[in-house]
């Protein structure tokens, strides 16, 4: 203990009544911190400006921020913001229409309605709850209902029924049809589709539009 406090030291701080200079203590009154022995690291300054009252508050606050934020991410794993899709898109561009869908056999009736097709998206997304709405010229309409993570009926561009579980990776939706895979993210404001299939990618581009 000699080698901690030097002679020129005070003593430790006392729990009685007598403060480190051997004076009566005040009620209510707590001794300055010892000076540090040479060599010893600075304390922080945060906390030397605040009093040991308040330290705790901070503290206690701190770690109910971290409960809440963690509690959040258990509650909802795959969530990327409560509104991230939702809104309206109408169709405003494409890439390797033709070949995409002659890869997947669709319809040649099917493959001129839906050229340059000027297809209307709309989304509500509610959480983990999304409810996608095509819109075509003529008053068709497809609408797929799903859930992050479960398994939901789905409908292909050519009016195919199947099951698939839709996830969500890095902020984009991702679901495996029955002969193509499909993400959608929204990116600069826009809604970006991609569709993949032995080894062709088609992109389709939608501007917002509500």
């Amino acid at each position: 203990m000699a080698a901690i406090f030097s002679a020129a030291s005070p003593p430790p701080p006392s729990s009685s009544g007598i403060d480190n200079h051997g004076l009566p203590r005040p009620p209510g009154r707590e001794d300055p911190p010892p000076r540090l022995a040479a060599g010893s690291p600075l304390p922080c300054l945060l906390c030397q400006s605040v009093s040991r009252k308040n330290s705790r508050w901070i503290q206690r606050m701190i770690c109910g921020l971290k409960g809440i934020r963690f509690a959040a991410v258990l509650l909802y794993p795959h969530h990327q913001g409560n509104m991230a899709f939702t809104g309206k898109y109408e169709f405003e561009g494409d890439e390797n229409y033709d070949e995409f869908v002659k890869k997947i056999d669709l319809p040649s009736d099917k493959i001129e309605k839906g050229r340059n097709c000027k297809i209307i998206t709309e989304v509500v997304q509610n959480g983990n709850d999304f409810t996608w709405t095509q819109h075509f010229p003529g008053g068709h309409t497809t609408t797929n209902t799903f859930t992050i993570g479960k398994e939901a009926d789905m409908e292909t561009m050519g009016g195919k029924k199947f099951k698939a579980t839709v996830k969500m990776e890095d902020g984009k939706i991702v679901a495996d049809f029955p002969n193509y895979h499909h993400t959608a993210e929204i990116s600069g404001g826009k809604l970006v589709e991609i569709s993949t299939t032995s080894g062709v990618v088609y992109k389709r581009t939608s501007k917002r539009i509500a």
